[in-house]
């Protein structure tokens, strides 16, 4: 059994350009910084991924987790300030994989649509790990494609995909094909991605497998340190519990 979590950290820029409530919320980027990375330092479980992370957060993570293997692709794309200028002094924006124990990168790279969303393909032993954010729009199509033939090229490993996919289970599946699992929720889960002043509660980051079963991710309450809850759940190599890994999700998605 491998534990894993997938969290969307929640980009300084991004949270400004489209009025987050964190903003309000956190109006020191660097104590939100230092809550983030004390939320990640707590973490036990054996890989996680982080999406939207800044070049300060990621800064952070180094110096703060020293005993875990942290692999990082940034996105040729670097966020825009559209209405306030950025604290940040490092703006750049990366996907992020933490491991406990040695790993190894095999791919980073960003979607040929979309230069700021992306993919990160780890070799954690057991399981090959793939870090993702999917966009949020009809280019989705494409990405979950790409991220199948990723897939593909180590097929005869237990692949586990984490990240925010900006849409519900059911057009995940559908986009990636018959051979993927995706974790369902607990009766009464968080949404993944909370209720704000400009946005619906949705369950829109998953934990996928090809070659591994994942029953029931449960969702993490992070204190409105980001606009996204923290996902986790426990993966099994395999296909032993298949049938219980095809349950629907609580969401109904």
């Amino acid at each position: 059994m491998i534990t894993v979590a997938t969290w969307n950290v929640l980009h300084r820029v991004h949270a400004e350009n489209w009025y987050e409530d964190v903003v309000t919320r956190w109006p020191d980027e660097r104590a939100r910084i230092a809550a983030i990375t004390a939320r990640v330092a707590e973490r036990t479980e054996r890989i996680v991924a982080l999406q939207e992370v800044s070049g300060d957060q990621l800064a952070d993570l180094r110096v703060a987790l020293p005993d875990r293997t942290l692999h990082a692709m940034r996105y040729p794309r670097v966020p825009t300030p559209r209405r306030v200028p950025s604290s940040l002094l490092d703006g750049s924006e990366y996907l992020v994989v933490l491991t406990t124990g040695p790993s190894k990168q095999l791919v980073a790279e960003s979607f040929a649509n979309d230069s700021g969303k992306g993919a990160l393909v780890v070799d954690a032993g057991e399981v090959v790990v793939i870090a993702t954010h999917v966009t949020g729009n009809r280019r989705r199509v494409e990405q979950l494609s790409r991220l199948a033939e990723l897939v593909t090229d180590v097929s005869d490993r237990a692949v586990v995909m984490l990240g925010d996919f900006n849409t519900e289970h059911a057009s995940i599946l559908t986009g990636l094909g018959n051979d993927f699992e995706a974790a369902g929720y607990a009766a009464g889960a968080l949404p993944t991605r909370p209720p704000t002043s400009t946005a619906r509660a949705r369950y829109i980051d998953h934990i996928v497998t090809h070659g591994a079963t994942v029953a029931t991710a449960s969702v993490d309450d992070v204190g409105g340190v980001s606009d996204h809850n923290l996902v986790h759940a426990a993966v099994i190599p395999g296909h032993a519990h298949r049938d219980q890994a095809k349950r629907p999700p609580a969401d109904g998605s």
